[in-house]
């Protein structure tokens, strides 16, 4: 019975080779669909982990809050609350703690040989190496002497080196102009990637002494970036943090604190969670096209059923039993659907390929759950869309469907 279901099957779709195509095409679409936007999302959700990761391990970073003005908040960020007393004080009160790097931070123009970039000035100090993770490739970091005389030199990010001297060239003892003011270059780091505004390679570290008197005007910094030993330790750390700090900055009830704290983990998880339902969203809409191609193969079984009218009917004359009709009618479609997946899973393996081949930032992960459940949708979907017609083919009276023309 078996062979000759799948006999009578095939003949039956292969009968009008168009209409299964076009039917099919929308199962293709609605799988394809998918599993690319699942991989696209999988595959920045990893892209944020990394570079997350890539900024420092074990790390605690503390930011201004909002200045309050009559209890009224100004935002985040607007306080002006963090000092290098601050810093110090951390790093010599809070155990478990490897390194603890102050920063001053500001977007400026930069320009060498007449060629200019914008991009980030650092102001911070040589423990920023241990906290970040940051590594030197050519010449060397600023040393303790330097911070203490307020030096004008620089390190560079190799993005701000080929902006300013060109791919592979050498900068180290050129000169760069920042707010109007030469800085030597003594140093470039090693490359860690990003894109945009969180592009690690593009940026320009100075002493922070150097940046608040000659570059942010204020003694005042932007962050405090700390690394604590371990993993485990990093939650007692962040809360011996909170506490010293408000005690230094006479502040009583957490909820009016001018400063705001947050670990690396922290960071992961908000990060993640947002590409994860950004995710679920895209693949949401890309389901649709799956509940189209579902009402499609409806659409062509029912046509199908209308069309064998005749041939339903002289089937259960001879003695068919109702059994066998609505299998044969409940195969096609689960044959439509299941080839229809299994093209869609290969258009959409292409199609992740094709996004990670134009954009480098970008590496799409084809996790085998999304196949494998892509291939549940669209058997699930031909077994749904497919019983109604089937259904109908089977209960039909054999007289009246002899007698239909």
């Amino acid at each position: 019975m078996l062979k000759d279901l799948f006999k009578e099957t095939i003949w039956s779709l292969s009968a009008n080779k168009v209409r299964s195509g076009l039917t099919i095409l929308g199962i293709v679409i609605g799988i394809a669909s998918v599993i690319a936007l699942v991989a696209i999302g999988q595959g920045a959700k990893n892209s944020i982990e990394k570079n997350i990761e890539a900024i420092g391990s074990n790390l605690i970073m503390v930011s201004p809050g909002s200045q309050r003005i009559g209890g009224i908040s100004q935002g985040g960020g607007s306080a002006e609350s963090l000092t290098v007393e601050d810093a110090n004080a951390i790093k010599n009160e809070i155990e478990n703690i490897k390194a603890v790097a102050p920063t001053a931070t500001k977007r400026s123009q930069i320009t060498a040989k007449g060629n200019n970039t914008n991009t980030q000035v650092i102001g911070t100090t040589e423990d920023y190496l241990i906290v970040r993770n940051v590594s030197i490739d050519l010449g060397s970091f600023f040393n303790d002497q330097q911070l203490k005389s307020s030096a004008k030199v620089a390190v560079i990010g190799p993005t701000t080196r080929d902006d300013l001297f060109g791919t592979e060239a050498d900068p180290i003892g050129q000169t760069i102009r920042i707010n109007k003011m030469d800085f030597m270059v003594i140093g470039m780091t090693v490359a860690k990637g990003g894109s945009g505004f969180s592009n690690q390679d593009d940026v320009v570290y100075v002493p922070l002494t150097t940046a608040q008197h000659y570059l942010t005007g204020n003694e005042h910094i932007n962050a405090i970036n700390i690394a604590a030993t371990d993993q485990n330790s990093m939650v007692v750390v962040q809360e011996q943090i909170t506490t010293l700090l408000m005690a230094r900055h006479k502040i009583s009830d957490s909820a009016d604190a001018d400063f705001n704290i947050m670990n690396q983990n922290d960071i992961i998880a908000t990060a993640t969670s947002i590409a994860s339902t950004f995710t679920i969203l895209l693949s949401s809409i890309a389901g649709i096209s799956l509940l189209v191609g579902g009402i499609g193969i409806m659409n062509m079984m029912l046509t199908t059923v209308t069309e064998r009218t005749r041939e339903i009917g002289l089937r259960k004359a001879v003695g068919i039993r109702k059994i066998y009709i609505n299998l044969q009618f409940l195969a096609e479609a689960v044959v439509l659907t299941f080839l229809g997946g299994f093209l869609g899973i290969i258009l959409g393996w292409i199609m992740s390929l094709i996004v990670t081949r134009f954009i480098s930032t970008l590496t799409t992960s084809i996790s085998l759950t999304s196949i494998i459940l892509a291939f549940s949708v669209s058997a699930g979907v031909g077994i749904i869309f497919g019983f109604y017609p089937a259904r109908r083919a089977a209960n039909l009276s054999p007289i009246e469907a002899l007698r239909y023309e």
